[in-house]
């Protein structure tokens, strides 16, 4: 199998290994068992495991910041960017993979690159809106920021909370629902011609 392949099937089987494990509890056996591989092949793409986790923590918050981008870049009316960057995150959250666990649930938040990772969504994210709501509103850039620090914080705990609860609200209307209320919030910034 080429080199590039590999590596996927490599990350494609630890995301499962440690979406169902944990960090901890997830050993580099099981995940070189599930890819069909042996222990040193794995070793071959990945040093250790803390590598491994990283590199897929690394792409999953690629994702959600690229996703984050595209709602934002899909209009310039501001009432479909909420609700396009609302969506962002139910999506990601609800994606079958379950991935979203790495960044918003990881067992190894104490551990600075994994930290500094999760932190990279917020910031990255918070960045592309504050830039937005700025533009929009003329607010400082202090102003802005902490407006968009706390959008992306009402995305990611609405959406996780929304899973974990097993609601009988749908991912549309969870996602609408938040989506009206942070509307409902940032709307009253007045508008800068």
């Amino acid at each position: 199998m080429p080199r590039k392949a590999r590596r996927a099937q490599l990350l494609e089987s630890a995301l499962e290994v440690f979406v169902a494990q944990g960090y901890h509890a997830a050993a580099m056996d099981d995940i070189a068992v599930r890819a069909g591989v042996s222990k040193p092949v794995l070793y071959q793409h990945f040093p250790g495991k803390l590598d491994l986790y990283l590199a897929l923590l690394d792409a999953s918050c690629d994702q959600i910041i690229a996703n984050c981008r595209r709602a934002l870049d899909s209009t310039t009316d501001n009432k479909l960017r909420v609700g396009a960057t609302m969506n962002a995150f139910y999506d990601y959250v609800s994606a079958d993979t379950g991935a979203f666990r790495l960044v918003f649930e990881s067992d190894l938040t104490n551990e600075p690159a994994v930290r500094e990772h999760v932190e990279r969504v917020t910031s990255e994210c918070a960045a592309m809106i504050a830039e937005v709501i700025h533009e929009d509103t003329g607010l400082p850039d202090e102003a802005s920021h902490l407006l968009a620090v706390a959008l992306v914080g009402m995305a990611q705990v609405s959406a996780r909370y929304w899973l974990a609860d097993a609601s009988t609200i749908s991912r549309n209307d969870a996602a609408a629902l938040i989506a009206g209320l942070a509307w409902r919030g940032i709307r009253g910034y007045p508008r800068q011609d």
